[in-house]
């Protein structure tokens, strides 16, 4: 299982505390400095099942400064993805993705879902 986070990130540290409280394995990889690629950001968003919109971190200073809010709505999904993948912070976090699963930000309830991943 892959886990993308910032470790700075609050919601990213709850969501490693609650993986490993639950002997959950995981490599861990630095949104910021690793972010994800086009190519990946491709597979996860198809696999996911998510809107695109999903992958974005609506409440980050990023997202904000560009004001995407206005901007998204009228840029085609390979656009959003080269967006995504050109900026770390411009992505949700945590991120997870196993075999089966793709899950964006930490829903405590959704993530009972990887419990069977392991």
């Amino acid at each position: 299982m892959l886990f993308l986070c910032y470790s700075r990130c609050s919601t990213c540290q709850k969501a490693k505390k609650w993986l490993d409280a639950n002997g959950i394995s995981y490599t861990e990889r630095p949104i910021k400095e690793e972010n994800p690629t086009f190519d990946e950001l491709s597979e996860w968003y198809s696999r996911s099942g998510l809107p695109l919109k999903r992958f974005f971190n609506t409440s980050g200073q990023i997202y904000r400064s560009m004001q995407l809010k206005d901007k998204l709505p009228t840029m085609s999904e390979q656009e959003q993805l080269k967006l995504l993948a050109s900026d770390g912070m411009l992505v949700k976090r945590p991120l997870v993705v196993t075999d089966t699963v793709v899950l964006t930000g930490f829903r405590e309830k959704e993530w009972e879902t990887l419990k069977d991943e392991t």
